[in-house]
């Protein structure tokens, strides 16, 4: 188990190196160093797996914050053990790619691999952790870390909207998420994951508030409708991390969680329409929205969006315990889905970086140009199209039976409305059937004009290409070869998606390239047929993309709102922020006087008892009018000179006050501070002009006199209130003891220097600072300042 917890930690301690490998190392690409770390999780992760397949869990804890319940425990089962291998393997084919994509010359290639390694490891921590909030804590961070990648070309105005638009999102979900699991915690009185799971919570008045925002936090991770928005713009990033975030990783954390947690929610009604109507949803409208792209990754974006929507419905057809069929389906297009979409990207960044542009209005004819590139483009279309002989065709397959079946289940109204699932997933897979072909038709078919493109279009390097080869060649294996997947990895994934399934029974060499001529097959040809026919009209009915109001559209809505946020947020700004300081005071003053005096109210806590008041000799009464009186005449004066001279008496009665009340050291602090002060104040004021006129005005000595009022009526009440409810006794008496704890003859030097010596310690200490700082702005040359 330490080798698992040290292969977790592998990618940040590598993130602390690379900014040093960078400096230190300069003639190898970082990347060399890097691909070390993936690979080895990887192959770490491949030994797991005949383990995992007999169906066993590992399971250790570090403590962490132990007093809180809050520990580092590690979970591998079937299905964190399919993420981590997605993220260790996708990750090692994308950094080998980015070694010859991205530029050491031009390229701060340290900040790319830190921010990079971050996110691989902050999504390990995603799928391995068992502790909630240690899950809450890698999960927030993916966001982070990919908000730093995709703007990572921060100086495109573009790519630092896609982040922002991306950060704002994604933490959005997270809070949500947090909140989820806090419920989660309060309703299992723990944080483990694996103890939760166990524990049956139907009817709790919780359960839905836990359901709705933990499916809040895993819809906008995963670009489900309508929060689907930021990832198109995130395909601002450069190519290798479009491939690693938008396609097998970052995306894939909201399915990871819906997955995770379908034991606990899954088996009700609001569980299943919720995940499978918004899947289903955004299956459909991803795809629709694909085909008028004219960027090519902003076309894979939407295909993500489409795909994941199809995933997720498959979760939540599966739910329902009846469907087992759907989430075997799920599993095997999550891999699937990395594996075509992976090489998409890898393959659209390679027509980029060989051509210059990603406009399919500028392409086409580079299938002679780019003979490997084309096929590659073909492997990766077609397995996403769901067409033979690659693995899309089989998950696509299985997905039409996960409709289908569900369609006839007499259970969450299905008789009624199960109809509609394989009618929309028909239609969606018919829109996936036309920008695939557009994918390949249009960049690669037709006449190649050498006018449209910038750079001589050649071939790409074979370091360039080994990636995508990898993957297409994946794609081929998993077609002819899908049963070894499904035994050892989809089967284990399943128990624990849906825990008490016996072994998989019923699974176990399911797939199968040809069923015979089911509906499924003829659901599949009608696709082929009626997208043939749609993608050969297209110039006849694309015009309806024309149509959709872009008032309308969820990134308008997105962008007006932010803005609406900003100027609301500046004029109330403007509002308060007047730059007067007697504004700002008397903001705080009134805040006191609400708070603290309507509490006295509302609460009942005032209380007095004049048993408990001391003698007033004549004298205290002679003093404290002398304070009153002026009071009055530093509020009534116009000059600011006898406004000073009344606070200084003010000051020096208080003093005096503090003789007779024997605390002869306050007294020769007050005095010497007020002496001071009053001396300070008389020099600078002499020199400031008289009070304006707003001054004089009636309201604004009105104003005045409220609040100076209140504020007053509110400290006497609580003073008062506080002599007359003495709930504990007074602390006095301990330090009546000072000569014999601290050999201190003077109490207050004792408290000060004995009781309470941290903390003048470090009073001292920030006045030395301060000291250190003035002396340096003092004694820094004229010249020098200015040039600051």
């Amino acid at each position: 188990m330490h080798l698992l917890y040290f292969t977790l930690l592998v990618p940040f301690i590598m993130a602390l190196l690379v900014p040093l490998l960078y400096k230190y190392v300069p003639r190898i690409h970082t990347g060399w160093f890097v691909l070390v770390v993936p690979i080895g999780i990887f192959l770490y992760m491949i030994e797991l797996i005949p383990m995992i397949a007999k169906g066993k869990i590992l399971v250790s804890s570090v403590p962490w914050i132990p007093s809180l319940g809050i520990n580092y425990s590690v979970y591998v089962d079937g299905l964190a053990l399919i993420f981590g291998l997605l993220i260790s393997g996708i990750g090692a084919l994308v950094v080998l790619y980015s070694v010859y994509y991205m530029s050491k010359k031009r390229e701060a290639l340290h900040n790319f691999y830190v921010y990079l390694l971050i996110f691989m490891g902050a999504m390990l921590g995603v799928v391995f952790s068992d502790n909630i909030i240690v899950l809450y804590m890698f999960w927030e961070l993916t966001s982070i870390a990919s908000f730093l990648l995709i703007a990572y070309w921060y100086q495109r105005k573009q790519s630092r909207y896609g982040a922002q638009k991306s950060l704002v999102i994604t933490i959005f979900g997270g809070l949500a998420l947090l909140a989820g699991l806090i419920l989660l915690s309060v309703m299992t009185n723990t944080y483990s994951i694996r103890e939760i799971i166990t524990a049956d919570l139907r009817g709790h008045q919780l359960f839905l508030p836990a359901m709705l925002l933990i499916l809040i936090g895993a819809f906008t991770k995963s670009a489900q409708f309508p929060f689907h928005i930021w990832l198109p713009d995130a395909m601002e990033a450069p190519t290798p991390i479009s491939a690693y975030l938008h396609s097998a990783t970052m995306v894939k954390a909201g399915i990871y969680l819906v997955a995770r947690f379908t034991p606990v929610f899954g088996g009700t009604i609001e569980w299943f329409w919720l995940v499978t109507g918004t899947g289903i949803i955004t299956l459909l409208w991803g795809s629709f929205s694909a085909v008028k792209q004219n960027d090519l990754k902003a076309m894979l974006a939407f295909s993500t969006i489409s795909q994941l929507g199809l995933i997720i419905c498959l979760l939540g057809i599966g739910s329902s315990l009846y469907v087992t069929t759907a989430v075997f389906a799920a599993l095997f297009h999550l891999i699937n889905h990395s594996t075509f979409k992976g090489c998409l990207f890898m393959v659209v960044g390679i027509v980029d970086h060989e051509t210059g542009t990603r406009d399919i209005r500028k392409l086409g004819g580079l299938m002679s140009l780019m003979p490997i590139t084309f096929t590659l483009m073909i492997i990766g279309s077609f397995s996403m199209a769901g067409l033979p002989p690659f693995n899309g065709f089989l998950s696509k397959e299985l997905f039409f039976t996960g409709v289908l079946e569900a369609s006839k289940l007499n259970m969450y109204y299905l008789d009624t409305w199960g109809i509609v699932l394989p009618i929309l997933a028909w239609i969606a897979s018919i829109f996936t059937f036309i920008y695939s072909m557009i994918l390949v038709l249009k960049t690669f078919t037709g006449k190649y004009k050498l006018s449209k493109y910038e750079i001589k279009v050649h071939e790409a390097p074979l370091g360039m290409l080994i990636s995508p080869m990898f993957l297409a060649i994946l794609i081929l294996l998993f077609f002819f070869f899908p049963n070894t997947i499904a035994n050892n990895l989809l089967q284990p994934a399943m128990s624990a998606i849906l825990p008490g399934l016996l072994d998989g029974v019923g699974i176990e060499n399911n797939i199968k390239i040809w069923h015979g001529w089911t509906t499924e097959v003829f659901m599949t040809l009608g696709v082929v047929v009626v997208g043939m026919l749609l993608y050969a009209s297209l110039n006849k009915w694309s015009w309806i993309y024309e149509y959709l109001p872009a008032k309308m559209s969820f990134n308008y809505l997105y962008d007006r709102g932010l803005v609406g946020m900003e100027k609301l947020a500046s004029q109330i700004t403007k509002k308060y922020m007047t730059g007067i300081v007697r504004d700002y005071l008397l903001y705080i003053f009134i805040f006191f006087v609400l708070v603290v005096g309507g509490s006295l109210v509302l609460l009942n806590n005032f209380t007095y008892h004049p048993a408990d008041n001391g003698s007033v000799s004549a004298y205290e009464v002679v003093l404290m009018l002398v304070i009153i009186g002026a009071a009055v005449l530093v509020m009534l004066t116009k000059s600011r000179l006898t406004a000073v001279i009344g606070l200084g008496v003010i000051g020096f009665v208080v003093a005096i006050f503090f003789v007779i009340f024997r605390a002869p050291d306050l007294a020769l602090t007050q005095l010497v501070v007020e002496t001071v002060t009053v001396a300070l104040f008389m020099l600078c004021f002499y020199h400031l002009p008289e009070l304006g006129k707003e001054t004089e005005g009636a309201g604004f000595r009105t104003a005045n006199l409220i609040v100076s009022l209140g504020v007053g009526i509110v400290v006497t009440l609580v003073a008062i209130s506080a002599q007359s409810n003495a709930l504990f006794d007074s602390i006095s008496s301990f330090y009546e003891d000072s000569y014999q704890l601290a050999g201190a003859r003077n109490i207050v030097n004792a408290i000060l220097v004995d009781f309470r010596g941290f903390d003048t310690m470090l009073e001292i200490l920030v006045l030395t600072i301060a000291g250190f700082g003035v002396y340096s702005l003092i004694k820094l040359p004229l010249h020098r300042r200015n040039n600051r």
